[in-house]
């Protein structure tokens, strides 16, 4: 279980583009499932291209601090693991 931001970004620099499903927080008792491919990390944030079928937009953000702080959860589609702190 990963506890720290480097150890988080070194973990997705591993599943570059991977297929995965970002499931957020998106309210009191509401999540939102997006699904889309990893496309790049930074030092601060990471970039999901999302499946354009589904999705009003191309490409969302996210910090490392919301998978450390559990906002979201990644799911990778070629493995059952859960990227998340």
């Amino acid at each position: 279980m990963p506890t720290s931001i480097h150890t988080i970004k070194a973990k997705l620099d591993s599943h570059l583009g991977d297929p995965l499903t970002v499931v957020a927080q998106a309210g009191r008792k509401k999540i939102t499932k997006r699904r889309g491919v990893l496309r790049e990390t930074f030092p601060a944030v990471f970039v999901v291209d999302l499946d354009q079928h589904q999705n009003n937009f191309k490409h969302v953000s996210y910090s490392y601090t919301d998978l450390l702080t559990k906002n979201i959860a990644l799911e990778f589609d070629d493995k059952a693991e859960e990227a998340e702190a």
